[in-house]
């Protein structure tokens, strides 16, 4: 399984596309939310408790349960890159709690880089026709591919400072698919891998 980081485009194919994913940045950051979850209600006066019957836990289908954590993990991935980036600290977004490896590795070196030169980025990225296009869930290392249409004409890089907006080239891709790998850890679901595929969406 190819393990490449994305990296937050300075021009959305421009940047790494081996591991990196566009951002409106000049430095090129490497480019989420939050999953839903049940809950029991507890039991009241004479109420019985409710609780989920052993069938229906057996039930359920491992592959679409890997599916819906998946995307739930890469959701909360893309709201954490935003924290990280727009904080000139680099502090914030706690991004190790949704990405691991390279892409951990390449996303954090970036946003410092960005921070290093006085830079932040602001706003917001959208996600579309989010897809899982492959998942294994019984493997050593359960994981899936997600294939989304991301949209980042809305998160713009600044001055951190000023806030004043940086120039980037006109020709650059705001809009555009990007294939990502997510892993189960024992810790839970952390993206591994994000490649910008050069096409707009």
């Amino acid at each position: 399984m190819n393990r490449r980081a994305h990296r937050i485009p300075h021009s959305a194919v421009r940047f790494r596309n081996r591991a990196a994913v566009s951002l409106a940045l000049g430095a090129a950051f490497a480019l989420a939310a939050c999953s839903s979850s049940e809950g029991n209600d507890d039991a009241v006066g004479n109420s019985p408790t409710v609780t989920q019957s052993p069938t229906e836990t057996a039930s359920a289908d491992p592959r679409e349960t890997a599916k819906k954590e998946a995307i739930a993990a890469y959701q909360a991935y893309w709201k954490a890159m935003e924290q990280l980036y727009a904080d000139k600290t680099g502090k914030s977004g706690h991004l190790d709690q949704y990405a691991a490896s390279a892409a951990l590795k390449n996303a954090e070196a970036d946003a410092k880089r960005a921070h290093d030169r006085g830079r932040i980025v602001t706003g917001s990225v959208a996600l579309t026709e989010q897809t899982v296009t492959k998942v294994e869930a019984d493997g050593r290392i359960p994981y899936a591919t997600v294939s989304s249409c991301l949209d980042i004409s809305k998160w713009q890089k600044v001055d951190a400072k000023s806030k004043e907006p940086v120039s980037l080239p006109d020709d650059r891709l705001t809009k555009y698919v990007i294939v990502s790998t997510v892993e189960k850890y024992p810790e839970g679901w952390r993206v591994t891998s994000d490649e910008p595929q050069g096409k707009s969406c």
